[in-house]
Order: C-alpha cells, then sequence, then structure tokens
C-alpha cells in the first residue's frame, strides 16, 4: 500500500517522501523503512507528534492505504504569548480594530 511521509525539519523546510509499505505497518515502521530514524536522529531523541491526516495518533497505529503521515515538532513560543509580545511591540493604536479609526470616534469602533 502507498503512503506519504510529511515532516518540516527546519522553519520553511518540509521533507517529504512517498513509501511502498506492506499491509499492517505501524507508523514507526513506516519511519524506519524510509530511514527517517537515521536520517534525523532528532526524532529519537525530542518529542515529537505523530499524525495521520492532521490528526493525532499512537506510534503503534496501523497504517491504511493513502495515509499522509506527518511528523510534527514541539512549539518554541506558545502562539497566544507570541501574539500577546507583537501586540506590546507594535502598539494598541497600529494593530487590528484600533489600526483604522473613523475622526471622532471611540478606540475599537
Amino acid at each position: 500500500m502507498k503512503i506519504t511521509l510529511m515532516y518540516a525539519s527546519a522553519p520553511r523546510t518540509v521533507e517529504e517522501t512517498a513509501l511502498e509499505v506492506p499491509e499492517g505497518c505501524t507508523l514507526v515502521q513506516a519511519l524506519a523503512q524510509a530511514g527517517w530514524l537515521q536520517r534525523f536522529p532528532e526524532m529519537q531523541a525530542g518529542p515529537l507528534t505523530l499524525g495521520v491526516w492532521g490528526r493525532k495518533a499512537a506510534m503503534d497505529r496501523p497504517l491504511r492505504e493513502g495515509d499522509r503521515v506527518e511528523v510534527v515538532r514541539a512549539l518554541r513560543v506558545d502562539p497566544k504569548v507570541a501574539r500577546r509580545e507583537r501586540f506590546v511591540g507594535q502598539g494598541a493604536r497600529s494593530t487590528g480594530l484600533f489600526a483604522r479609526r473613523r475622526p471622532g470616534s471611540k478606540a475599537g469602533y
């Protein structure tokens, strides 16, 4: 059966491999068959999440025909914290609802 492996090894870099695996193959077996465990040593060392078609999956999950296996790195910064810091840096008057204001109106309208 044919599957696709996807891994973003670095920002703006995506590794994609089409692979032919036997029936009953699991996620880890597919990664090993593709040679990704040796090619990307951070997969064994760091906290990575595996998923199939964007949904989190266990390492021992059996694969099906046409599955897209995604290896996801851990976030370095919480998105909420990053947005809050960007907002502080830009200032309240120059972003979002506050950027386009009619003359004489209240802030945010």
